[in-house]
């Protein structure tokens, strides 16, 4: 699988990665055994990048990953991991105090002395523009703590402030097909930067599968189901924002999209793959057949011009009017 520079790391990465939220059972329980069968495929189809965070399942993912890495040592993997989601989410929260907690325990979770990347994991607004903040993921890495530090961030205003930090080296963002904005400024800013770009949320919460109809019940504890609105957490996590309804519709004609022998995932993967300045893309999968899946789409040929013009024609139509201008 092609491998891309992640930004300030100079690591390389592969361009399709494995989101691992979903090993957590935050999405539905995911047995160890099959948390295992995923994370293998993954890597058997050329992905070197794993993302994570130390609240996905409390713990759960990050501590999966680390038994898996001690288990393949030969792996090479780059692991992505997030903190800040641990504590109520005011700026004075993001402190070195904190940060060094909240390190300790990933590192133990993971099993290694030096964290490959931390992500501040989408924190307050006020925390881009707060020089101790930076200045003591600075003194992470002194400590030799970690090896690089990042930002998940929820709008591309808080991206731009993000990429404008000498020290971050990485950006990561929603985008997909059904969220364009990240287009306009972020992206090319981070090119001129030599910032990374993570895509993440690349299905829309699996509405890009076209798999979903009015009918589909998920889960009590899918936040498919108890955050439409924001309920829980920020609404741009859950579908990209859009309405389920509006969100199915768009599904079904983006669906017509997919070229011969592709499906519209594996479509909607190879479109933020080829965008000018994305790094990797972070799709999740709970089974064996959806990573491997993930990993092909690398190797689909690059979507034509008539493509690339129709998404963007389906986004001006269907969805920008929907979609909230925070996103």
């Amino acid at each position: 699988m092609e491998q891309r520079v992640l930004g300030r790391t100079k690591r390389d990465v592969s361009v399709v990665g494995l989101g691992t939220w979903q090993l957590g059972a935050d999405w539905g329980d995911v047995s160890e055994a099959d948390a295992f069968a995923v994370l293998d495929a993954a890597v058997e189809s050329g992905v070197t990048f794993f993302d994570t965070a130390d609240v996905y399942g409390d713990g759960r993912s990050e501590q999966l990953i680390g038994r898996y890495l001690k288990e393949r040592p030969d792996a090479g993997i780059f692991v992505a991991t997030k903190m800040g989601r641990r504590a109520e989410q005011l700026t004075e929260n993001y402190s070195l105090d904190n940060f060094r907690a909240w390190n300790d325990r990933s590192r133990t979770n993971l099993g290694v002395d030096t964290l490959d990347l931390v992500q501040l994991h989408c924190p307050p607004t006020a925390a881009y523009a707060t020089d101790a903040v930076f200045d003591a993921l600075d003194t992470l890495v002194a400590e030799r703590r970690i090896a690089a530090y990042a930002v998940s961030v929820e709008t591309c205003a808080e991206a731009l402030a993000a990429i404008a930090r000498p020290g971050v080296a990485s950006v990561q963002i929603i985008l997909n097909p059904f969220r364009l904005k990240p287009l306009e400024e972020v992206l090319p800013a981070a090119r001129a930067a030599g910032v990374g770009i993570v895509a993440r949320v690349p299905l829309a919460s699996g509405l890009l599968t076209g798999k979903y109809t009015k009918d589909t019940v998920f889960a009590a504890d899918d936040h498919r189901t108890f955050n439409r609105h924001g309920e829980a957490f920020d609404q741009g996590e859950t579908f990209s924002g859009i309405d389920f309804e509006t969100g199915l519709a768009a599904a079904a004609e983006f669906g017509e999209l997919a070229p011969e022998g592709a499906t519209p995932a594996q479509t909607a993967l190879r479109w933020i793959i080829q965008q000018p300045g994305v790094t990797s893309v972070i799709p999740g999968a709970r089974s064996v057949a959806q990573a491997r899946a993930n990993g092909a789409a690398a190797a689909l040929a690059p979507l034509p011009e008539a493509t690339l013009d129709a998404v963007q024609e389906l986004y001006d139509r269907r969805l920008r009017a929907s979609i909230h201008p925070r996103w």
